[in-house]
């Protein structure tokens, strides 16, 4: 049996600015890009890859979750305890050198050396996903 991951979904709540943050400042491409009753799915993947996607997904368009859960969804995003996706690169401190500049991006951790034997650095995305990028 051979699987792949095909897509990964991450929360946004600000279709234009997760456009910037993940077309723009990552250099992913827009595979798709879908509005519905005022929402917008926007797919997106490294243009090398073009099986692997991630879709980024208003948080509460899922008929399912209740007011409550909406809530505590907009609170742990505001906290960016709610979502989280892992990238590589080849050249992972001039990747950080290029989103470091943009000052609209957060960074979490400047690139170090892990305990556990990766190099590694971390930033937020527009919407408070936890996006850590690891040397290849």
């Amino acid at each position: 049996m051979n699987l792949t991951i095909a897509q990964t979904y991450l929360p946004q709540d600000d279709p234009d600015a997760a456009l910037a943050f993940y077309r723009d400042a990552l250099g992913f491409e827009v595979r798709n890009d879908v509005g519905y009753n005022g929402m917008r799915w926007i797919t997106v993947g490294p243009a090398n890859q073009p099986d692997t996607s991630i879709v980024l997904h208003p948080p509460a368009a899922d008929p399912g979750i209740t007011d409550e859960e909406r809530r505590v969804i907009s609170e742990m995003m505001a906290k960016g305890t709610y979502a989280a996706i892992n990238l590589a690169t080849e050249d992972l401190d001039g990747l950080f050198e290029k989103l470091q500049a943009d000052s609209n991006i957060e960074v979490v951790q400047e690139p170090t050396d892990q305990p556990y034997g990766i190099r590694d650095c971390a930033f937020r995305d527009p919407a408070g996903n936890m996006v850590r990028i690891q040397q290849a």
